[in-house]
């Protein structure tokens, strides 16, 4: 089976993009993005990417254990 890891290469960058944003936050470079702070963006960018990257991570593992599942009952059988 041939999934792509493009989901959870984009969580990657996103929570980067996150850390980044909170960096420069910190610093004091930056203090809205728009309207909006940029705390509230960095966290909201953040845990999109975690949902991505676990979300990836889930799917896989669940594939993982039904190709098992197929694969035991296929020797039995």
């Amino acid at each position: 089976m041939a999934m792509n890891r493009t989901g959870r290469l984009i969580g990657y960058a996103l929570m980067a993009i996150a850390a980044a944003l909170a960096l420069a936050e910190r610093r004091g470079a930056i203090d809205s993005i728009g309207p909006f702070p940029v705390a509230a963006v960095a966290l909201l960018v953040g845990m999109i990417g975690v949902m991505l990257v676990f979300t990836d991570l889930m799917v896989r593992g669940l594939y993982a254990q039904v190709d098992a599942a197929k694969r035991d009952e296929g020797g039995e059988g």
